[in-house]
C-alpha cells in the first residue's frame, strides 16, 4: 500500500513527528490523505523526499505526480494524487500549523 511505503520512506531517514490526516470520507477534498512530517535541516528534508520517492518507485513502481519545494528545502510537497506528503523543517511546520487548519476544517 502506498501510504505504508511513504511512512517507511520517512522513517528510513529518521523523519520526525509523522502525522496522517485521513480525508477519505470527506466530500470534495483534494486527496485521501495528508502525510506530514519534519526534518531537522534542509538536507534532511530533501533526504526524506528522496527516500519516499525511491521506495515508492522500487516497491510499487509508483512515481510522484508532482514535487514542489526542492530548491529551498524548507517545505517539500510530494503529490501522489491520492496522498499528499508535506515535509517541513520544524520551524516552518510550526509556523504554518497545517494539521490544525485541516483537522479543524474536516470536523
Amino acid at each position: 500500500m502506498l501510504l505504508n511505503k511513504i511512512i517507511e520512506g520517512i522513517q528510513m531517514v529518521k523523519g520526525k513527528d509523522i502525522s496522517i490526516i485521513n480525508l477519505k470520507n470527506k466530500e470534495n477534498f483534494i486527496c485521501d490523505y495528508f502525510v506530514i512530517c519534519n526534518g531537522d535541516s534542509h538536507n534532511q528534508v530533501y533526504a526524506i523526499s528522496q527516500s519516499i520517492e525511491k521506495i515508492t518507485i522500487e516497491k510499487l513502481q509508483k512515481k510522484p505526480y508532482h514535487i514542489e519545494g526542492l530548491k529551498n528545502r524548507e517545505w517539500i510537497l510530494v503529490d501522489y494524487i491520492s496522498i499528499v506528503v508535506h515535509i517541513f523543517q520544524k520551524k516552518i511546520r510550526l509556523y504554518y500549523n497545517i494539521e490544525n487548519i485541516w483537522n479543524h476544517n474536516i470536523e
